[in-house]
């Protein structure tokens, strides 16, 4: 089932459509450590993965009903099994090679976010129930339960750093290594309500995005600390930013949201690397592959303009944009910043 890989010929590729997409809103997009396998979490109560090949295509390599809309998914480091937690208040686990699905964690509302940590050998749920939990999977009850103040909204963990923003607008910092203890709390610069957050690849800090259509760049060690506008706000017109997602090579970041369009981004510079151009839908979830080759991007409603803004004739799309490296690589520190 599993073994290609991506081939010279794609380079050449600038966009590859996925086969068989999601029927309904796309919550979720990861790809896998290795061979570009993709997988989605969706409102249509659907798992699927998807094999990106040097045809190039993305074909469609296996899909399990699930019990509820998914929010949220991850994959295991040897690329065997996929994590997904929704809105039954479970997470599940699913072996690809034996095709099965079995609950692994339990919470008393939906789960908005989970990852494997590999270090630790757990997995971490955070939920609308207001709590982070941490799961051994031989075990039914968690190994630890952390209560917050509020809901679960986004989450992100690059070991030993894990990051959860609320529905209270806070943003909570831990230290993997004491779990339970909060390392820090920090009130963002950005005024409304954190959509996304996502880990600095030296893990230094992190990026937030917020429904105003803007980004705050957060530094843990000290009180440097940015905001830098998106192209989610026009005018008067602000456009949630949906993702943040980094090129783990370069340390850069692509930013993707309810305008439909997504950007590549130098946050030691503070300027746009590249723009791409907009698209006719929203962008509600999307993802870099480990080499930041690959940016895969789902157009589907994210709701953000309520029920009036629905258009039952629009259809939910995952495209996959081939990276080229000059579009992405940073040109490094400006050494006038630098020396300031």
């Amino acid at each position: 089932m599993f073994g290609s890989t991506l081939g010279q010929q794609q380079q050449q590729q600038q966009k590859i459509e996925v086969a068989n997409p999601p029927s309904d809103g796309i919550t979720s997009l990861k790809f896998s450590s290795k061979n570009n396998y993709l997988t989605a979490g969706s409102w249509d109560k659907q798992l699927r993965v998807w094999e990106v090949t040097n045809q190039p295509q993305a074909a469609m390599k296996a899909m399990i009903n699930y019990e509820a809309p998914i929010l949220c998914t991850d994959w295991s480091p040897d690329c065997f099994k996929i994590y997904a937690g929704g809105c039954d208040n479970k997470a599940k686990v699913w072996d690809l090679q034996s095709n099965t699905l079995t609950q692994v964690a339990q919470h008393n509302a939906p789960i908005k976010e989970l990852f494997w940590i590999e270090e630790s050998k757990v997995l971490v749920t955070g939920s609308w129930d207001k709590t982070l939990k941490y799961w051994d999977l031989r075990s039914p009850q968690p190994v630890l339960s952390v209560d917050l103040p509020e809901r679960v909204y986004a989450l992100d963990v690059l070991h030993p750093l894990l990051v959860v923003g609320t529905a209270d607008r806070k943003v909570k910092v831990y230290n993997l290594s004491s779990p339970g203890v909060e390392f820090s709390t920090i009130e963002p610069p950005l005024k409304f309500q954190t959509r996304c957050v996502s880990c600095f690849p030296d893990r230094t800090g992190f990026a937030m995005g917020s429904i105003e259509g803007r980004v705050a760049i957060q530094y843990i060690t000290d009180d440097k600390q940015s905001e830098e506008s998106t192209p989610g706000t026009e005018g008067d017109n602000a456009y949630s930013v949906n993702s943040i997602a980094f090129a783990q090579p370069y340390g850069t970041f692509a930013t993707a949201g309810s305008d439909g369009t997504f950007n590549f981004w130098d946050k030691e510079n503070k300027n746009r690397l590249k723009q791409f151009p907009k698209l006719n839908n929203t962008i509600s979830a999307a993802c870099f592959n480990p080499e930041a080759t690959l940016y895969a991007y789902a157009l589907s409603y994210d709701w953000s303009k309520g029920v009036n803004g629905y258009d039952q004739n629009s259809t939910n799309t995952i495209q996959i944009q081939v990276v080229q490296e000059a579009d992405i690589k940073g040109r490094g520190k400006n050494p006038k910043k630098a020396a300031r």
